[in-house]
């Protein structure tokens, strides 16, 4: 049973979206909007856009309502979106619970995990689980470490894991869509997606196990296999530990490469220690980081692999507005391996080597001269342009000017010669980045980008009709009388145009608000086509002709046999004077 469309309303006009998402970003306003830089992905230009009742970004085209906002940003299905907002707007949520077909999956999910979670740390305590536990072992875990983290063992077993499950009570389907079995070649019954390996626990901030990493005990490929997205779980999303880390009262995180590095220097004392997910790190990783920290010291091992994964997540994190560090440990070592090399010693050398971090233009300088050679001029005329490029990306001009003063000292080389350089290249980096941006806001209003839309581009005429009327619909729900004595949901070709023209017709005639609950009732992809749909045309008034035109398409691009080429100026005349009549 869905929440009362009163309530729903209610909650809303008492959590000012503007108000919810200032908590979150700052929000400077721009005409009737107000922008800011999207909480959802990196950016340098903002294109995170909060109109009176909604969010869109045109970067990465994140949309919807303030229960939208929260589910997403706090990692929220939609019941406990609704119940955050209620206790901040200090209301009840009324007795008879929400429930509806995704919140059940999810719940399901979060409950499988959970018992699977618990299956696997047994197993890793029992017989079958020995090989396992000796690897952890030899990895120098203790008792303590191992039950901190859940860690566990899949048996070297087809269906282990998913006839335990079955047990339990727990449907094929979803356990396929927790990604803990999969089906077989067959197509009759499933097995266990993770066998025969260690397994390291993905806990969400709110304590929820969303998802699994394993790492095989043979020399088999892949040697880390980690669960799939799901609809509790999103690689790009979520990192390793910050529910642990998020608790430490620091404002500074430690980006480790995989979990062995985290869990060593969290038993090591460390226990702000995040990592990225089998994946590098994204963009959206690192915004989350933002959320939780101001600076992040890179412990990436320092291997070639390393050093690269380095080089490109040092952009992200300054795009995310984070302050960087960059950990340099000897011998090339990883962080797991140094901290045990200098046995009891080793929390406190650790610790020594993280003080003396440098930031990540120091660390990029110094590996910028490996690739020059400075006994020559033109060897110094290189390195110096190398260098204005890389300073030519720092923001604030305080930063600038000591690296200027550093290396025009260092080189002795004119301060001004060396700023007119940085300065061109920065004002082309901007001149760059505006177009950059300008690219993805076009992008997303072609709908270039759309995952569940995929018919807008083989019925582009109609489509773009559609989304026109539907647009003015939704501002004129008064309309929509006129409008449906000449078309029906029938005429619509866009099968999800068709959706949602039947969805907020219902409402209006119903008298509901049409965007009131549609949190509710659409999955994120098609919120999130709906806000872009209405965010392309905010601001922008149809006149008669322009809203006959659009009937006029949908007819004509329908398989009815009348078509509206036939409408005399006399019927546009009625269409208003109806819309009119409505109004009042």
């Amino acid at each position: 049973m869905a929440f009362p469309e009163s309530f729903i309303y209610e909650l809303k006009a008492r959590n000012d979206i503007s108000e919810v998402i200032s908590n979150y970003i700052s929000l400077k306003r721009r005409g009737r909007n107000r922008v800011g830089l999207c909480p959802f992905h990196g950016e340098k230009t903002p294109s995170f856009n909060v109109y009176d009742d909604h969010f869109y970004c045109f970067g990465c085209g994140a949309s919807g309502d303030v229960i939208s906002f929260v589910m997403k940003i706090e990692n929220l299905d939609y019941l406990d979106a609704v119940r955050f907002l209620a206790q901040r707007a200090g209301m009840e949520v009324p007795d008879n619970s929400y429930d509806n077909s995704m919140n059940n999956l999810r719940k399901r999910i979060f409950e499988a995990n959970r018992e699977a979670a618990r299956f696997y740390y047994r197993t890793l305590t029992s017989p079958e689980g020995r090989v396992g536990l000796d690897y952890f072992r030899r990895r120098m875990l203790t008792d303590a470490t191992i039950r901190h983290f859940g860690l566990g063992y899949a048996p070297d077993s087809w269906t282990a894991l998913s006839d335990y499950l079955i047990g339990k009570g727990f449907k094929p389907d979803e356990l396929i869509a927790a990604n803990l079995s999969v089906k077989r070649r067959s197509g009759k019954g499933v097995i266990d997606r993770f066998r025969g390996r260690v397994m390291f626990p993905i806990i969400d901030l709110r304590g929820n196990v969303i998802a699994f990493g394993g790492r095989i005990m043979t020399n088999e490929k892949p040697k880390y296999l980690n669960s799939s997205d799901t609809p509790v779980f999103k690689k790009s999303e979520n990192l390793f530990s910050l529910n642990n880390a998020k608790n430490t009262g620091s404002r500074a995180l430690l980006l480790c490469e995989g979990y062995m590095d985290v869990i060593s220097v969290n038993q090591a004392g460390f226990q702000n220690a995040v990592a990225s997910l089998g994946t590098a790190l994204t963009s959206e990783q690192a915004s989350l980081m933002k959320r939780y920290a101001d600076e992040i010291v890179i412990c990436y091992d320092a291997d070639e692999a390393g050093q690269k994964a380095t080089a490109r997540a040092i952009p992200l994190l300054r795009d995310a507005g984070l302050n960087i560090r960059v950990l340099s440990i000897p011998n090339g070592k990883d962080p797991d391996e140094f901290i045990k090399s200098k046995g009891a010693d080793g929390p406190a050398a650790f610790k020594a080597i993280i003080e003396a971090s440098g930031n990540d233009v120091d660390y990029r300088l110094q590996k910028l001269r490996a690739d020059f050679n400075l006994s020559t001029s033109e060897g110094r005329v290189g390195y110096l342009e190398a260098c204005a490029k890389l300073i030519a990306d720092i923001k604030s001009p305080i930063e600038r000017d000591i690296y200027v003063s550093k290396l025009s000292k260092k080189f002795e080389v004119d301060k001004n010669a060396l700023n007119l350089q940085i300065n061109n290249l920065s004002n082309r980096n901007k001149r760059e980045d505006r177009r950059r941006e300008m690219r993805k806001i076009r992008s997303e209003l072609n709908g270039t980008n759309d995952k569940i839309d995929k018919e807008r581009h083989t019925k582009l005429r109609s489509t773009s009709a559609e989304e026109s009327l539907l647009a003015h619909l939704i501002n004129n729900p008064d309309s929509l009388k006129a409008i449906k004595q000449y078309i029906s949901a029938e005429d619509f070709q866009n099968s999800l145009m068709k959706r949602y023209f039947e969805y907020f017709s219902g409402r209006i005639e119903s008298g509901l608000d049409p965007l009131n609950n549609i949190a509710a009732d659409f999955s994120d992809d098609e919120r999130s086509r709906m806000y872009q749909i209405l965010s392309k045309y905010s601001g922008i008034s149809q006149t008669p002709q322009s809203l006959y035109e659009n009937i006029r398409i949908i007819k004509a691009e329908s398989e009815r046999p009348k078509n509206t080429a036939d409408m005399t100026g006399e019927d546009i005349s009625k269409l208003f004077a109806n819309m009119k009549k409505n109004k009042k």
